[in-house]
């Protein structure tokens, strides 16, 4: 009588094509290949690079954040660290599949309050009192590309001062003064600068020596830029000297996550204005006579 069962060496050979098939598809790097690699890869997520990688999600959003950890965890390198903030603590108690198959490999997922945004950065760099790795932070969103990690930790390693992002804008001020947002030029120029504003889409790092200065300055974004993490990242950076460094133009941009396209902070913050609100309430006078001495120095 048939017990039911599979064949042991029936049940080797047919997750041995699916390890061939998801092998050949891997280079599409869609969505799909991703929901596959999480149910039946076993692959670590985390490697031996010299960098913590952390993100947060939220609400509906979860249900497709580890199509993103997926696509971190078939980069060229891995992060020593690779943490998800929720502050959701259901779910960090009992995490759906797709994330709890992503615990098993390496990911920790960790409970935080709710500080909107600002959950992928602050969290960790008040856990720790003294910052010795570099962070990258990066967005529940997109597909990442295989080599996004390699790319940043190799501008860190000639640059180590400096914030690496992917994105970026180039802010632009006229008469001294900083303009709407829309009308910042995207991309940025060769080279670091104080004008140059890193956009978390495709992921940032922060130098160590920046980590601690998050740390001192502590929860003042939630009296001026609650919902944009950006903009008080960028803000804590020019305080304390650190210029923003572009890997190539700043118009790397990865492949969105379907169920989340229509989600985020893009309608509030970009098309409703909410930016140039959280700008003005968080650049000093001191902050913008110094981004606008970069701008006469490094020309408009």
């Amino acid at each position: 009588m048939r017990s039911g069962r599979p064949h042991p060496l029936r049940w080797a050979l047919s997750r041995e094509l699916v390890r061939a098939w998801l092998r050949s598809f891997r280079t599409s790097r869609s969505a799909l290949y991703f929901r596959f690699r999480n149910r039946f890869s076993t692959d670590s997520v985390t490697g031996d690079a010299p960098v913590t990688v952390s993100l947060t999600s939220y609400g509906d959003r979860i249900r497709a954040v580890h199509l993103a950890v997926e696509s971190m965890a078939c980069g060229r390198v891995r992060p020593r660290r690779l943490i998800l903030w929720l502050d959701d603590v259901a779910v960090v108690a009992d995490p759906p599949p797709p994330l709890a198959r992503l615990v098993r490999r390496g990911l920790e997922i960790r409970a935080t309050e709710d500080w909107g945004p600002h959950k992928k950065y602050y969290p960790y760099v008040r856990s720790l009192d003294r910052h010795e790795l570099p962070l990258v932070i990066a967005d529940d969103d997109v597909l990442y590309g295989e080599t996004w990690l390699e790319e940043l930790l190799a501008v860190h390693e000639r640059h180590p001062c400096d914030v690496v992002a992917h994105r970026a804008h180039s802010i632009r001020l006229e008469a001294g003064r900083i303009m709407p947002y829309a009308t910042w030029t995207p991309g940025a120029r060769a080279g670091a600068s104080f004008r140059t504003f890193a956009t978390g889409t495709s992921g940032v790092l922060y130098p160590a020596h920046l980590l601690d200065a998050l740390r001192e300055a502590g929860t003042g974004f939630a009296a001026c830029a609650p919902r944009a993490d950006d903009v008080w990242l960028h803000a804590v950076a020019l305080r304390h000297g650190a210029r923003t460094r572009p890997v190539t133009d700043g118009h790397t941009a990865y492949r969105p996550i379907p169920r989340t396209l229509f989600g985020g902070l893009r309608t509030t913050n970009v098309l409703r204005g909410g930016n140039d609100m959280q700008i003005a309430a968080t650049y000093s006078a001191p902050d913008v006579r110094k981004l606008w001495q970069a701008q006469v120095t490094e020309g408009p």
